[in-house]
Protein backbone atom coordinates (compact mmCIF):
# COMPACT_ATOMS: atom_id res chain seq x y z
CA UNK A 1 0.00 0.00 0.00
CA UNK A 2 1.51 3.60 -1.09
CA UNK A 3 2.08 5.83 1.77
CA UNK A 4 2.56 9.05 0.22
CA UNK A 5 0.37 11.66 1.51
CA UNK A 6 -1.96 12.08 -1.30
CA UNK A 7 -2.73 8.96 -1.29
CA UNK A 8 -4.87 8.98 2.19
CA UNK A 9 -5.75 12.89 2.98
CA UNK A 10 -7.77 11.06 5.84
CA UNK A 11 -4.86 9.71 7.34
CA UNK A 12 -3.53 13.04 7.86
CA UNK A 13 -6.50 14.69 9.79
CA UNK A 14 -6.25 11.44 11.88
CA UNK A 15 -2.16 11.46 12.82
CA UNK A 16 -0.73 14.48 11.78
CA UNK A 17 -0.40 17.13 14.37
CA UNK A 18 0.86 19.34 12.82
CA UNK A 19 -1.36 23.08 12.33
CA UNK A 20 -4.27 22.45 9.40
CA UNK A 21 -2.71 25.36 7.72
CA UNK A 22 0.51 23.34 7.44
CA UNK A 23 -1.24 19.96 5.97
CA UNK A 24 -3.50 21.59 3.85
CA UNK A 25 0.34 23.53 2.50
CA UNK A 26 1.61 20.33 1.44
CA UNK A 27 -1.51 18.43 0.09
CA UNK A 28 -1.44 21.31 -2.42
CA UNK A 29 2.03 21.33 -3.23
CA UNK A 30 2.24 17.35 -3.72
CA UNK A 31 -0.81 17.35 -5.73
CA UNK A 32 0.02 20.43 -7.85
CA UNK A 33 -2.89 22.29 -6.44
CA UNK A 34 -0.74 25.01 -5.74
CA UNK A 35 2.84 26.06 -7.68
CA UNK A 36 6.02 28.23 -6.51
CA UNK A 37 4.59 31.50 -7.62
CA UNK A 38 1.90 30.65 -4.88
CA UNK A 39 4.06 29.70 -2.32
CA UNK A 40 6.92 32.96 -2.93
CA UNK A 41 3.34 35.15 -2.14
CA UNK A 42 2.23 33.31 1.26
CA UNK A 43 6.20 33.82 1.75
CA UNK A 44 6.07 37.26 1.64
CA UNK A 45 2.83 37.46 2.93
CA UNK A 46 3.55 35.71 6.15
CA UNK A 47 6.17 38.21 7.76
CA UNK A 48 3.68 41.22 7.15
CA UNK A 49 0.84 39.73 8.37
CA UNK A 50 2.90 39.06 11.67
CA UNK A 51 3.76 41.96 12.38
CA UNK A 52 0.21 43.43 11.69
CA UNK A 53 -0.81 40.60 14.02
CA UNK A 54 2.05 41.50 16.64
CA UNK A 55 1.03 45.72 16.83
CA UNK A 56 -2.42 44.87 16.98
CA UNK A 57 -2.21 43.18 20.11
CA UNK A 58 1.09 44.01 21.86
CA UNK A 59 4.60 45.55 19.91
CA UNK A 60 5.82 44.54 16.98
CA UNK A 61 9.11 45.51 17.95
CA UNK A 62 9.18 42.80 20.72
CA UNK A 63 10.72 39.32 19.88
CA UNK A 64 7.84 37.15 22.24
CA UNK A 65 5.24 39.16 20.53
CA UNK A 66 6.65 38.27 17.11
CA UNK A 67 6.72 34.97 17.82
CA UNK A 68 3.43 34.70 19.57
CA UNK A 69 2.29 36.62 16.02
CA UNK A 70 3.79 33.73 14.06
CA UNK A 71 1.78 31.40 16.25
CA UNK A 72 -1.43 33.53 15.86
CA UNK A 73 -1.15 34.01 11.93
CA UNK A 74 -0.84 29.84 11.61
CA UNK A 75 -3.60 29.49 14.07
CA UNK A 76 -6.32 31.97 12.18
CA UNK A 77 -5.48 30.57 8.95
CA UNK A 78 -6.25 27.27 9.99
CA UNK A 79 -9.45 28.61 11.94
CA UNK A 80 -10.35 30.09 8.50
CA UNK A 81 -9.45 26.97 5.96
CA UNK A 82 -10.52 23.97 8.78
CA UNK A 83 -13.83 25.93 9.24
CA UNK A 84 -14.36 27.06 5.71
CA UNK A 85 -13.48 23.32 4.27
CA UNK A 86 -14.96 20.86 6.81
CA UNK A 87 -11.30 19.26 7.30
CA UNK A 88 -11.45 18.81 3.52
CA UNK A 89 -7.35 19.13 2.54
CA UNK A 90 -7.96 19.55 -0.94
CA UNK A 91 -10.90 22.41 -0.44
CA UNK A 92 -8.03 23.87 1.84
CA UNK A 93 -5.66 24.09 -0.74
CA UNK A 94 -7.83 25.12 -3.28
CA UNK A 95 -8.78 27.79 -1.09
CA UNK A 96 -5.04 28.68 -0.34
CA UNK A 97 -4.59 28.79 -4.26
CA UNK A 98 -7.35 30.84 -4.93
CA UNK A 99 -7.24 33.56 -2.21
CA UNK A 100 -4.44 35.28 -0.27
CA UNK A 101 -2.65 34.09 2.83
CA UNK A 102 -3.37 37.32 4.72
CA UNK A 103 -6.91 37.00 3.56
CA UNK A 104 -7.43 33.67 5.04
CA UNK A 105 -5.96 35.27 8.52
CA UNK A 106 -8.45 37.74 8.15
CA UNK A 107 -11.12 35.36 7.51
CA UNK A 108 -10.12 33.64 10.58
CA UNK A 109 -10.02 36.61 12.99
CA UNK A 110 -13.72 37.53 11.54
CA UNK A 111 -14.81 34.34 12.81
CA UNK A 112 -13.19 35.02 15.96
CA UNK A 113 -14.61 38.47 16.26
CA UNK A 114 -18.37 37.63 14.94
CA UNK A 115 -18.25 34.73 17.57
CA UNK A 116 -17.08 37.26 20.65
CA UNK A 117 -19.80 39.60 19.76
CA UNK A 118 -22.57 36.48 20.25
CA UNK A 119 -24.16 36.69 23.79
CA UNK A 120 -22.46 34.75 26.19
CA UNK A 121 -25.95 34.26 28.23
CA UNK A 122 -29.53 35.06 28.14
CA UNK A 123 -29.68 37.86 30.58
CA UNK A 124 -30.83 40.88 28.45
CA UNK A 125 -28.99 43.29 31.42
CA UNK A 126 -25.40 41.32 30.48
CA UNK A 127 -25.46 41.88 26.75
CA UNK A 128 -24.42 44.06 24.41
CA UNK A 129 -25.42 44.07 21.42
CA UNK A 130 -23.06 46.42 19.33
CA UNK A 131 -20.94 44.47 18.06
CA UNK A 132 -17.01 43.65 18.55
CA UNK A 133 -15.18 46.85 19.56
CA UNK A 134 -12.08 47.56 21.61
CA UNK A 135 -13.00 46.20 24.30
CA UNK A 136 -13.39 42.78 23.13
CA UNK A 137 -9.12 42.56 21.63
CA UNK A 138 -7.96 40.95 24.70
CA UNK A 139 -10.68 38.00 24.52
CA UNK A 140 -9.63 37.87 20.83
CA UNK A 141 -5.92 37.87 22.10
CA UNK A 142 -6.78 34.71 23.82
CA UNK A 143 -8.93 33.03 21.45
CA UNK A 144 -6.85 33.20 18.35
CA UNK A 145 -4.56 30.71 19.87
CA UNK A 146 -7.61 28.45 20.39
CA UNK A 147 -8.09 25.20 18.35
CA UNK A 148 -11.12 24.47 15.80
CA UNK A 149 -12.24 22.26 18.32
CA UNK A 150 -12.82 25.07 21.00
CA UNK A 151 -14.43 27.41 18.76
CA UNK A 152 -16.67 24.88 17.12
CA UNK A 153 -18.01 24.27 20.69
CA UNK A 154 -18.40 28.07 22.16
CA UNK A 155 -20.14 28.67 19.07
CA UNK A 156 -22.19 25.76 19.29
CA UNK A 157 -23.25 27.41 23.28
CA UNK A 158 -23.47 31.06 21.83
CA UNK A 159 -26.14 30.33 18.42
CA UNK A 160 -28.46 28.40 21.62
CA UNK A 161 -28.56 31.87 23.82
CA UNK A 162 -29.14 33.90 20.54
CA UNK A 163 -31.77 31.97 19.61
CA UNK A 164 -33.60 32.36 22.90
CA UNK A 165 -32.85 35.76 22.89
CA UNK A 166 -34.01 36.21 19.67
CA UNK A 167 -36.84 33.92 20.10
CA UNK A 168 -37.76 36.19 23.53
CA UNK A 169 -37.99 39.05 21.27
CA UNK A 170 -39.95 37.79 18.50
CA UNK A 171 -42.70 36.58 21.02
CA UNK A 172 -42.03 39.96 22.91
CA UNK A 173 -42.38 42.01 19.74
CA UNK A 174 -45.77 39.97 19.29
CA UNK A 175 -46.69 40.97 22.62
CA UNK A 176 -46.50 44.60 21.87
CA UNK A 177 -43.13 45.15 23.64
CA UNK A 178 -39.97 46.22 21.80
CA UNK A 179 -36.53 45.07 21.80
CA UNK A 180 -35.24 48.35 23.74
CA UNK A 181 -37.69 47.66 26.18
CA UNK A 182 -36.64 44.23 26.80
CA UNK A 183 -32.79 45.83 27.37
CA UNK A 184 -33.98 48.14 29.46
CA UNK A 185 -35.43 46.14 31.62
CA UNK A 186 -32.45 43.55 32.30
CA UNK A 187 -34.46 40.39 32.62
CA UNK A 188 -33.31 37.19 31.39
CA UNK A 189 -34.71 35.75 27.57
CA UNK A 190 -35.95 32.47 29.07
CA UNK A 191 -38.29 34.38 31.59
CA UNK A 192 -39.87 36.59 28.77
CA UNK A 193 -40.47 33.71 26.73
CA UNK A 194 -42.09 31.70 29.68
CA UNK A 195 -44.67 34.77 30.50
CA UNK A 196 -45.24 34.91 26.67
CA UNK A 197 -46.18 31.60 26.52
CA UNK A 198 -48.57 31.94 29.73
CA UNK A 199 -50.28 34.92 27.94
CA UNK A 200 -50.91 33.95 24.79
CA UNK A 201 -52.63 30.56 27.30
CA UNK A 202 -54.63 33.07 28.85
CA UNK A 203 -55.73 34.86 25.82
CA UNK A 204 -54.10 38.21 27.11
CA UNK A 205 -52.39 40.42 23.68
CA UNK A 206 -49.90 42.13 26.04
CA UNK A 207 -46.58 41.99 28.10
CA UNK A 208 -48.05 42.40 31.85
CA UNK A 209 -47.20 44.81 34.47
CA UNK A 210 -47.03 42.44 37.92
CA UNK A 211 -50.56 43.69 38.76
CA UNK A 212 -52.03 42.21 34.88
CA UNK A 213 -49.74 39.35 35.53
CA UNK A 214 -50.59 38.31 38.91
CA UNK A 215 -54.70 38.60 37.56
CA UNK A 216 -53.62 36.73 34.55
CA UNK A 217 -52.35 33.70 37.13
CA UNK A 218 -55.70 34.30 39.33
CA UNK A 219 -57.63 34.00 36.31
CA UNK A 220 -55.07 30.37 35.31
CA UNK A 221 -55.71 29.01 38.38
CA UNK A 222 -59.69 29.63 38.15
CA UNK A 223 -59.98 27.93 35.16
CA UNK A 224 -57.92 25.57 35.49
CA UNK A 225 -57.06 24.80 38.42
CA UNK A 226 -59.16 22.70 40.06
CA UNK A 227 -59.28 19.53 39.44
CA UNK A 228 -56.20 19.83 36.90
CA UNK A 229 -53.10 17.93 39.08
CA UNK A 230 -51.05 15.19 38.28
CA UNK A 231 -51.32 13.63 34.32
CA UNK A 232 -54.27 16.10 33.81
CA UNK A 233 -52.16 19.27 33.99
CA UNK A 234 -50.93 18.17 30.08
CA UNK A 235 -54.73 19.23 29.06
CA UNK A 236 -53.94 22.66 29.93
CA UNK A 237 -52.85 24.36 26.47
CA UNK A 238 -49.76 25.77 26.65
CA UNK A 239 -48.52 25.89 22.99
CA UNK A 240 -46.50 27.88 20.51
CA UNK A 241 -47.67 30.05 18.41
CA UNK A 242 -48.69 28.95 14.83
CA UNK A 243 -46.68 31.70 13.05
CA UNK A 244 -43.60 31.37 15.50
CA UNK A 245 -40.64 31.14 12.82
CA UNK A 246 -39.08 27.86 12.28
CA UNK A 247 -35.69 28.99 13.72
CA UNK A 248 -36.78 29.78 17.26
CA UNK A 249 -39.35 26.60 17.60
CA UNK A 250 -36.78 24.05 19.50
CA UNK A 251 -35.45 26.45 21.94
CA UNK A 252 -39.46 27.70 23.00
CA UNK A 253 -40.54 24.19 22.99
CA UNK A 254 -37.41 23.16 25.56
CA UNK A 255 -38.78 26.42 28.02
CA UNK A 256 -42.56 25.00 27.14
CA UNK A 257 -42.01 22.06 28.89
CA UNK A 258 -39.78 23.91 31.93
CA UNK A 259 -43.30 25.50 32.38
CA UNK A 260 -45.52 21.92 32.18
CA UNK A 261 -43.69 21.29 34.82
CA UNK A 262 -44.09 24.66 37.10
CA UNK A 263 -47.59 24.08 36.42
CA UNK A 264 -48.70 22.42 40.05
CA UNK A 265 -47.29 25.69 42.00
CA UNK A 266 -48.05 27.99 39.19
CA UNK A 267 -52.33 26.57 39.55
CA UNK A 268 -51.79 26.86 43.67
CA UNK A 269 -54.01 29.09 44.98
CA UNK A 270 -52.89 28.49 48.23
CA UNK A 271 -49.50 30.07 47.08
CA UNK A 272 -49.69 33.62 46.80
CA UNK A 273 -48.88 34.47 43.64
CA UNK A 274 -46.17 37.55 44.98
CA UNK A 275 -44.75 34.93 47.28
CA UNK A 276 -44.10 32.53 44.42
CA UNK A 277 -43.01 34.60 41.65
CA UNK A 278 -41.06 37.38 43.30
CA UNK A 279 -40.32 35.91 46.53
CA UNK A 280 -39.87 32.32 46.37
CA UNK A 281 -36.04 31.02 45.55
CA UNK A 282 -37.04 28.70 42.87
CA UNK A 283 -39.12 31.14 40.80
CA UNK A 284 -37.29 34.56 41.83
CA UNK A 285 -35.82 35.81 38.02
CA UNK A 286 -38.40 32.73 36.17
CA UNK A 287 -41.07 34.46 34.79
CA UNK A 288 -41.29 38.45 33.21
CA UNK A 289 -43.31 41.30 33.71
CA UNK A 290 -43.25 44.99 33.13
CA UNK A 291 -41.61 46.98 36.14
CA UNK A 292 -44.74 49.74 36.72
CA UNK A 293 -44.27 51.27 39.56
CA UNK A 294 -47.74 53.82 38.80
CA UNK A 295 -49.87 50.66 38.48
CA UNK A 296 -48.65 48.54 41.64
CA UNK A 297 -48.74 52.52 43.79
CA UNK A 298 -52.48 52.64 42.45
CA UNK A 299 -53.61 49.01 42.91
CA UNK A 300 -52.21 48.35 46.39
CA UNK A 301 -53.53 52.25 47.27
CA UNK A 302 -50.08 53.11 48.84
CA UNK A 303 -49.95 56.70 50.86
CA UNK A 304 -48.63 59.50 49.28
CA UNK A 305 -45.41 59.76 50.55
CA UNK A 306 -44.52 55.92 50.57
CA UNK A 307 -44.96 56.42 47.15
CA UNK A 308 -43.51 59.82 46.50
CA UNK A 309 -40.22 58.39 48.56
CA UNK A 310 -39.98 55.41 46.78
CA UNK A 311 -40.41 56.90 43.20
CA UNK A 312 -37.82 59.76 43.95
CA UNK A 313 -35.19 57.66 46.25
CA UNK A 314 -35.07 60.85 48.54
CA UNK A 315 -33.34 63.17 45.66
CA UNK A 316 -35.23 66.19 45.05
CA UNK A 317 -32.74 68.12 42.49
CA UNK A 318 -34.57 69.13 39.43
CA UNK A 319 -32.64 66.85 37.35
CA UNK A 320 -34.13 63.65 38.93
CA UNK A 321 -37.48 64.75 39.09
CA UNK A 322 -37.69 66.11 35.93
CA UNK A 323 -36.38 62.52 34.52
CA UNK A 324 -39.03 60.64 37.05
CA UNK A 325 -42.00 63.40 35.52
CA UNK A 326 -40.75 62.28 31.72
CA UNK A 327 -40.82 58.79 32.58
CA UNK A 328 -44.45 58.87 34.29
CA UNK A 329 -45.81 60.89 31.21
CA UNK A 330 -44.64 58.08 28.88
CA UNK A 331 -46.25 55.32 30.97
CA UNK A 332 -42.56 53.90 31.92
CA UNK A 333 -41.74 52.47 34.88
CA UNK A 334 -40.54 55.54 37.35
CA UNK A 335 -37.06 56.33 37.46
CA UNK A 336 -34.53 59.21 38.63
CA UNK A 337 -31.56 58.24 36.44
CA UNK A 338 -31.43 56.79 32.73
CA UNK A 339 -29.07 55.33 30.93
CA UNK A 340 -27.91 56.37 27.72
CA UNK A 341 -29.61 53.43 25.72
CA UNK A 342 -32.69 54.15 28.04
CA UNK A 343 -32.66 57.69 27.43
CA UNK A 344 -32.64 56.97 23.68
CA UNK A 345 -35.36 54.38 23.70
CA UNK A 346 -38.15 57.11 25.91
CA UNK A 347 -37.44 59.25 23.08
CA UNK A 348 -38.74 56.55 20.44
CA UNK A 349 -41.37 55.89 22.79
CA UNK A 350 -42.69 59.32 22.87
CA UNK A 351 -42.23 59.83 18.93
CA UNK A 352 -43.99 56.42 18.59
CA UNK A 353 -47.25 56.89 21.33
CA UNK A 354 -46.32 60.44 22.32
CA UNK A 355 -46.45 62.13 25.48
CA UNK A 356 -49.34 62.31 28.05
CA UNK A 357 -48.62 65.31 30.13
CA UNK A 358 -51.43 65.23 31.97
CA UNK A 359 -50.43 61.66 33.89
CA UNK A 360 -47.20 63.64 35.45
CA UNK A 361 -49.67 66.35 36.42
CA UNK A 362 -52.07 63.74 38.34
CA UNK A 363 -48.84 62.12 39.49
CA UNK A 364 -47.84 65.29 41.36
CA UNK A 365 -50.97 65.97 42.53
CA UNK A 366 -51.40 62.32 43.88
CA UNK A 367 -48.11 61.42 45.29
CA UNK A 368 -45.80 64.64 45.58
CA UNK A 369 -45.58 66.32 49.16
CA UNK A 370 -48.59 68.90 49.49
CA UNK A 371 -46.36 72.07 50.32
CA UNK A 372 -44.36 71.29 47.03
CA UNK A 373 -46.88 70.58 44.68
CA UNK A 374 -47.43 74.06 43.04
CA UNK A 375 -43.86 74.12 42.59
CA UNK A 376 -43.39 70.69 40.69
CA UNK A 377 -46.07 71.31 38.43
CA UNK A 378 -44.58 74.34 37.42
CA UNK A 379 -40.88 73.04 36.95
CA UNK A 380 -42.92 70.10 34.47
CA UNK A 381 -44.90 72.82 32.61
CA UNK A 382 -41.71 74.99 32.17
CA UNK A 383 -40.13 71.78 30.83
CA UNK A 384 -42.49 71.01 28.51
CA UNK A 385 -42.76 74.16 26.92
CA UNK A 386 -39.10 74.29 26.14
CA UNK A 387 -38.98 70.30 25.21
CA UNK A 388 -41.66 69.25 23.16
CA UNK A 389 -40.64 70.47 19.99
CA UNK A 390 -37.26 68.77 20.43
CA UNK A 391 -38.68 65.60 21.61
CA UNK A 392 -41.31 65.10 18.62
CA UNK A 393 -38.89 67.01 16.40
CA UNK A 394 -39.19 64.70 13.15
CA UNK A 395 -35.86 66.19 11.69
CA UNK A 396 -34.04 64.69 14.63
CA UNK A 397 -33.58 61.52 13.21
CA UNK A 398 -30.46 60.32 15.00
CA UNK A 399 -32.32 61.50 18.42
CA UNK A 400 -28.86 63.99 18.65
CA UNK A 401 -30.62 67.29 19.83
CA UNK A 402 -33.33 65.54 21.92
CA UNK A 403 -30.17 63.30 23.59
CA UNK A 404 -28.43 66.55 24.66
CA UNK A 405 -31.80 68.04 25.96
CA UNK A 406 -32.13 65.34 28.25
CA UNK A 407 -28.64 65.21 29.30
CA UNK A 408 -28.82 68.95 30.13
CA UNK A 409 -32.05 69.06 31.65
CA UNK A 410 -32.08 65.68 33.10
CA UNK A 411 -30.39 62.46 34.82
CA UNK A 412 -28.88 60.79 32.06
CA UNK A 413 -25.72 58.09 32.90
CA UNK A 414 -22.75 57.51 30.38
CA UNK A 415 -22.76 54.18 29.53
CA UNK A 416 -19.22 52.53 30.15
CA UNK A 417 -17.97 49.86 28.11
CA UNK A 418 -17.35 46.82 30.49
CA UNK A 419 -14.03 45.80 30.11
Amino acid sequence: MSTHPSASPASLSLYDARPFFEKALQFGVLNGIIDQQKLDAIGADAPKGMVQIARYFGSEFLRPELEKAKDRIVNLVSLCLESTSGGDLRQAAESLRDHSFLSRSKGGSDLLKRLIAMPQNSHFGMNERSGFTDDHIPLLAKWSLRSLADYQAELAKRNQVAQVIDAAIWLADALGMEADELEEAGKDGEAVIRTALLVLTARRTDMPDWVAFEKMVAALRKKYGAGNTGAGLSAIPIALPKNLPTQYQAVVEAVRQSILADLPKILDATLPARKLFDQGPAFMGRYFWVEDGLSEVDHHDRSASRAWNKATAGHSDDSSLLTLFLCVATGSAPKTILTEKGAASLIRKIRKTGLQPELTSHYIQSHAPEQHRDGYAQLWSDFLEEAQPTLHSDLDYTLNDALALLRRECNVRETVSAN
